[in-house]
């Protein structure tokens, strides 16, 4: 299968030290079916070598705005109307600046002016400056015209600072670019998703939480996207940029989760929850911030929440059903056990330790459904989410054909 089997997509690369990561992305698009083209930057190849784009996609990497090869027939103005999609990755601070003031300083930043193909871009630099004012205000500006922005990612760079900066992986790239196209099995499907952490108020300043980071949520977001899938992801407090093409709402609370889910639970074809969601609430809101007293100790009296993933399931037009389980021991036993008590189709279970599960850029997952199993290696979360949104085509298909048999 390749799902962007004859789709024109024109790769910008820009000097950026993720150049490295656009050899594994032309690999993987060229995998997929798309006809590449590479443009590079005059500076980009002081970080990637052109040759090596150009032994991937078998093409010459074009690199130079003024190239008597190609301009005698305007070769400019042919690439921009060759392009199905036009997709920068690393985009620099610099390209960022130059596209929001429609400047056309190079082969690239002329092409991105003279196409009307849609255009993409996965920011890459170090965390100052993607903070900076600047960048941010540019960043704004080109969503405000209608340019995707695919990511950045969080995490540790090659500078060695921590932060908000890093390219994507190439996977969750091309699924963000699958999903554009609308290829996919999950087409003209309906996914309801919930991820993140719940927050539940003890005062104006303290909260009941947990550790979840949302990038699983977010990163199965982006590959049900991938699949052509119409995507609602209602997400709890987390600083994460929503997929390309996810429509999102935002809660703070599991009672607020709760009545978002079942206001756009109606013709859902899969359910998936993901979130964290507290099981337990303050009994009382205490509208004043709570004062220490002379006492050692504070009493709190918790009142349940609602159970969404139960309550989605036990729905008399209930939509295909999974949930997740974070455990710190026996997982099998207690996943399955949750799967059957809450009448669940699937469960994705993940072992919780200092390294694995919450607030980490990798897990694995063990997925359990009547009569069957299947682990899951430690990869990265972009990649985990791509196999498990597989094997839930797989059962969600296999249950759909038993109804309509």
């Amino acid at each position: 299968m390749q799902p962007l089997r004859g789709r024109r997509i024109l790769l910008g690369i820009t000097a950026g030290i993720a150049a490295y990561k656009a050899a594994e992305l032309a690999r993987l698009l060229g995998k997929d079916g798309a006809r590449l083209q590479v443009v590079m930057t005059p500076s980009a190849s002081e970080f990637i070598s052109p040759l090596t784009l150009q032994a991937i996609t078998g093409r010459m990497v074009r690199d130079k705005l003024f190239d008597p090869a190609h301009e005698a027939a305007m070769g400019h103005i042919e690439l921009a109307r060759w392009a199905d999609l036009i997709l920068v990755a690393p985009a620099t601070a610099d390209f960022l600046a130059q596209t929001a003031a429609g400047m056309a300083r190079d082969l690239l930043s002329t092409l991105c002016l003279a196409s009307e193909a849609p255009l993409f871009v996965a920011p890459a630099m170090n965390q100052a400056m993607w903070r900076h004012a600047a960048t941010r205000a540019n960043a704004e500006l080109l969503r405000q015209r209608g340019v995707t922005l695919l990511g950045p990612d969080a995490g540790e760079q090659a500078c060695g600072d921590v932060g908000p900066g890093r390219m994507l992986e190439p996977v969750a790239i091309l699924d963000a670019v699958r999903g554009h196209f609308g290829d996919g099995r999950l087409a003209g499907r309906r996914v309801l998703l919930t991820a993140g952490p719940t927050r539940e108020a003890l005062d104006p300043v303290r909260f009941l939480g947990n550790r979840s980071s949302g990038k699983m949520g977010f990163a199965l977001a982006a590959a049900l996207m991938a699949q052509g899938a119409d995507v609602t992801l209602v997400a709890g407090p987390v600083s994460l940029a929503t997929p390309p093409g996810v429509k999102r709402v935002d809660v703070e609370s599991a009672q607020q989760m709760h009545e978002a889910v079942f206001a756009a639970v109606d013709g859902t074809d899969i359910f998936i929850g993901c979130a964290a969601v507290a099981d337990f609430r303050p009994a009382d809101f205490t509208p004043r911030k709570i004062k220490k007293t002379g006492s050692e100790t504070l009493s709190l009296e918790l009142v349940r929440n609602p159970d969404i993933l139960s309550d989605v399931a036990a729905l008399p037009q209930r939509p295909f059903c999974v949930g997740f389980a974070a455990e710190t021991h026996d997982v099998e036993t207690y996943a399955d056990g949750k799967r059957r008590a809450k009448g669940l189709d699937m469960i994705a279970a993940n072992k919780v330790s200092a390294s694995q599960g919450f607030e980490v850029d990798d897990n694995a997952l063990l997925v359990i459904w009547e009569g069957g199993k299947r682990a899951l290696p430690n990869q990265s979360k972009g990649q985990l989410a791509a196999q498990l949104v597989g094997l839930i085509v797989e059962r969600f298909d296999a249950q759909t054909a038993i109804k309509d048999s």
